[in-house]
């Protein structure tokens, strides 16, 4: 073993990823594990953990491959949700060590593994629930108070028609809270719901 180390931090949100919080406490978990080394390089990510395309971590295990360093990850959920995927990194030629779990061998991490996806699920389940119960109590999801922020002048200028409104819109480059194009009856909703005029 080298006795080189190479941190990995991940947070799911770019929140998470602006405030530091996360990030700064995986970078505390990770030092005080390491005691007095420090690492040679830091790999951030801001993804889920369910996702297995990761362009941050395939750059962190090709360095550890090239310096014959350690991938270091402050807890395990950080690394992965998902059973298969942390299978394959495990039997991959790259030694990994969890700060959370550091002399646990392969058959406990498979284990806490699939712990960690299932506690993954519950809190996708627990939050489709609620957007589902917002929505039906009458909630409107999303964010129109930054789409109005955005499109206020566009939505309220001198064109007639709501086509028009939308055709301007997506010619400026305008898109909906949720990334889409505009369409007259977007428009419509938005000039509804904010009566405008």
């Amino acid at each position: 073993m080298n006795n080189q180390y190479i941190a990995y931090l991940r947070v799911s949100t770019q929140k998470q990823g602006y405030s530091g919080l996360g990030l700064e406490a995986q970078r505390e978990i990770i030092q005080k594990y390491l005691r007095d080394k420090t690492p040679v390089a830091e790999f951030v990510e801001i993804e889920s953990g369910r996702k297995k395309d990761r362009p941050k971590l395939k750059e962190a295990l090709s360095l550890c491959r090239k310096t014959e360093a350690t991938l270091i990850v402050a807890k395990l959920d950080r690394l992965a949700r998902n059973v298969s995927f942390l299978s394959n990194l495990l039997e991959n030629d790259v030694e990994i060590v969890f700060c959370d779990f550091p002399q646990a061998n392969k058959m406990v991490l498979h284990i806490l593994s699939a712990i960690s996806q299932y506690e993954a699920e519950l809190i996708a389940a627990r939050t489709k629930s609620a957007l589902q119960a917002k929505k039906t109590r009458g909630f409107r999801l999303g964010n129109p108070e930054h789409l109005m922020d955005k499109h206020e002048q566009a939505i309220q200028n001198s064109i007639r028609t709501c086509r028009e409104k939308a055709d301007i819109l997506n010619k400026e480059g305008f898109v909906t809270s949720k990334g889409y194009r505009f369409y007259k009856s977007t428009v419509y909703k938005l000039i509804r719901r904010y009566n405008l005029k």
